[in-house]
């Protein structure tokens, strides 16, 4: 028995210490800390893994949506279209911007946005839909395409939990007007500190991301926006070099543990695994279960005075297991929302009391996927 935590950096940074440390050695021998030619290639090499011929790197995930707001023009009075299970920066950006997010219920098989009910929520003011490939799953890109074409909105996929995963074998962040990335370390594509990128098809749109990223200068000292300093830092892109073409590899391992799960949770009743669309590829960021059980549920709050998803996370603390909750306050219900006051979405309400994100990273070996999974079966046995 040992204890297994939600995400373990180290075990990755061990097997690939050798490369990376050279890599690194060689960006401290160089005298070249910002910008400059390991920038660049990182830049070409991902936008040739994404299939795209615009990557545009810069400090953050958050500060890829803020610059592709921006790239893109849309402003106070308009509004976007987005989920509201996800990280809080998604509808963050939307505000700094002076837009109005837009937040429509979750297809709670898929944890993404549901597009049956995307219609529905554009009005004239509507500008663009920002859909979010949650926990590595693709979003149904092939219907929200047709609906965004159909009314001319702008697409900014939020692809920060979904690296490498596809739709209709076409990675995400290839089918909108922009694709925006975190590369922070719990990511599938991870740096040893923040990171970020913006891809796109559009020449003109990842020119005025460039300008945006760097102060909005358009030759050096010449200013025509207000813009923000966003780099991505050299040792960062020489780490993502290092890392890039083990991300598919990697990918795969992730796939072949979340069927493991599949296999042994599907049967129990109390649990619902996470379904993978047809069509799709996903590339299990997190795997995340709903705990659903009306008996358990009553059990859980008369005898402990605890939701039946926090009492299994707590038996699974004590049995030496990590696990996280994504997201525990959906977006809608936020405090700086609280204004807007948004309707009611019960999906997504349900949702947050029943998630939880179990151990995923690709190096857990099997004893330990096997450790995770008959103490998740005693806990339920117990209750």
């Amino acid at each position: 028995m040992t204890n297994i935590p939600p995400l373990d950096l180290t075990q990755q940074y061990e097997i690939i210490s050798d490369q990376l440390n050279t890599k690194v050695q060689e960006v401290l021998a160089s005298g070249r800390y910002i910008g400059g030619s390991i920038v660049d290639d990182f830049e070409q090499q991902f936008a040739n893994y994404i299939n795209v011929p615009h990557c545009v790197s810069c400090n953050s995930g958050t500060d890829a949506l803020f610059l592709a707001l921006r790239a893109v023009n849309i402003r106070p009075g308009d509004e976007v279209i987005t989920t509201p299970f996800t990280f809080f920066s998604t509808a963050e950006v939307i505000s700094a911007v002076g837009a109005t997010p837009i937040f429509i219920d979750i297809n709670p098989q898929t944890f993404n946005l549901d597009i049956q009910q995307l219609e529905a929520a554009i009005t004239e003011k509507t500008k663009a839909i920002l859909p979010v490939h949650l926990f590595g799953q693709p979003v149904d890109m092939t219907k929200l395409m047709a609906i965004a074409r159909q009314y001319n909105l702008i697409v900014i996929e939020d692809c920060a939990q979904s690296t490498g995963a596809e739709w209709d074998n076409q990675k995400v962040g290839s089918f909108g007007d922009i694709g925006c990335f975190s590369f922070f370390p719990t990511k599938n594509l991870g740096a040893f500190g923040d990171g970020g990128a913006i891809t796109t098809n559009n020449s003109a749109i990842a020119s005025q991301v460039r300008m945006l990223k760097n102060h909005g200068q358009s030759a050096k000292y010449f200013y025509e926006h207000i813009g923000i300093n966003s780099r991505l830092d050299t040792i960062q892109a020489a780490i993502l070099q290092v890392k890039l073409p083990l991300l598919d590899s990697w990918n795969q391992q992730r796939r072949d543990l979340a069927d493991i799960y599949h296999k042994f949770l599907s049967g129990i009743t109390a649990i619902v695994p996470p379904q993978e669309l047809p069509g799709g590829r996903c590339v299990w960021n997190q795997y995340t279960i709903m705990l659903k059980s009306q008996e358990l549920e009553a059990i859980a709050r008369s005898r402990f005075s605890s939701s039946l998803r926090d009492w299994v996370r707590i038996q699974l603390q004590n049995k030496g297991i990590g696990s996280a909750i994504y997201y525990p306050i959906p977006l809608h219900l936020q405090p700086v929302y609280k204004s807007l006051a948004y309707p009611q979405l019960s999906s997504v309400e349900k949702v947050c009391h029943q998630v939880l994100s179990l151990p995923m990273f690709p190096e857990l070996s099997t004893l330990q996927q096997e450790q995770v999974i008959f103490a998740l079966k005693d806990s339920l046995e117990e209750l």
